[in-house]
């Protein structure tokens, strides 16, 4: 294992090394963790107490709106807590358990993704079958499936990991672990497992985001035999999916295709993905679409009747 080295700890240089920059920034990333955990929670909790959102596409939503708080809560509590530190370490396992929930929650949250898509396939291309096809246990299904598909993602990253020796350099220019910015401070020739994490990360990304977007062309071809109204809701419901889509993945394939280098522009890039992204979900959702909204208003009313007995 890596670390029969003499590196017990990393140093993460942050987002800045300006402390006025750095304490606005602080202000800031605090905010946005807390307006994520509250509006993908809220999700969550319209879903589940919501009967008009019982169809697959809202139980979909739920799990996502779960995983998006599980994902930021992988990076930001440490970016922020380290933003009033004057030395930001993670021990060299504590390193290795935040590489792993990651690329967990990050490789559920795009296995969801697609599974999101192709509800929206048969939704759209197959209505009469729609709920033989999606019934409640084929969704459950699909669901373990995205969990098991994270974990295997996950652990293939972490024993990459593990084959790196780490002999000293232990300064990562990030503000969080992971696969990359660990590669090169390795001791050693990287360029094989450069090219596995390529395999496993890289290439998965491009793949699942290849196959929503031939997911969506198809759905697009099949709505011009719709009538204005059937295609207008349906690229309503499918344009808030696809934007999430592209917000996700198109900053993880900038990322995790480049195996062998790191340019400035990560940083800002990986926050984009870990924060932005997650705090962008509910308002997506919910903005654009007018069942989730009128949901939200009834479970409103009904906390305001509660609180007022």
């Amino acid at each position: 294992m890596a670390n029969t080295y003499n590196v017990t700890e990393f140093i993460f240089l942050g987002l800045s090394p300006n402390q006025e920059v750095q304490k606005v920034c602080f202000v800031i990333f605090l905010l946005l963790y807390v307006a994520i955990v509250l509006g993908n929670s809220l999700i969550v909790l319209t879903v589940l107490t919501s009967r008009s959102l019982g169809s697959p596409m809202y139980f979909f939503l739920s799990y996502l709106s779960f995983v998006e708080i599980c994902y930021s809560s992988s990076t930001a509590p440490k970016l922020i807590s380290d933003l009033l530190a004057e030395r930001k370490t993670i021990p060299w396992w504590g390193c290795i358990t935040q590489i792993f929930f990651v690329h967990f929650f990050g490789g559920i949250e795009m296995f969801i993704l697609t599974v999101m898509a192709y509800d929206r396939y048969v939704a759209i291309c197959k209505p009469l079958n729609y709920t033989t096809i999606m019934n409640r246990q084929v969704c459950m299904v699909l669901v373990g499936m995205a969990w098991v598909g994270g974990f295997v993602h996950s652990l293939s990253q972490i024993l990459l990991v593990f084959q790196l020796p780490f002999c000293g350099p232990n300064v990562i220019d990030h503000y969080f672990c992971d696969v990359l910015p660990l590669l090169q401070l390795a001791c050693s020739d990287t360029l094989l497992i450069g090219l596995l994490i390529v395999a496993n990360g890289g290439t998965l990304s491009v793949i699942s985001f290849v196959v929503l977007l031939v997911s969506y062309v198809v759905i697009l071809l099949h709505l011009r035999t719709r009538s204005s109204e059937g295609r207008h809701k349906a690229l309503s419901t499918c344009g808030s999916h696809l934007t999430v889509v592209m917000l996700f993945f198109v900053p993880c394939v900038f990322i995790y295709m480049r195996p062998s280098t790191t340019l400035p522009a990560d940083k800002m890039v990986a926050v984009f993905y870990t924060v932005v992204t997650p705090l962008l979900n509910p308002v997506i959702y919910s903005l654009r679409n007018a069942e989730v909204k009128k949901a939200m208003k009834r479970l409103w009313t009904r906390t305001m009747k509660l609180g007022g007995t």
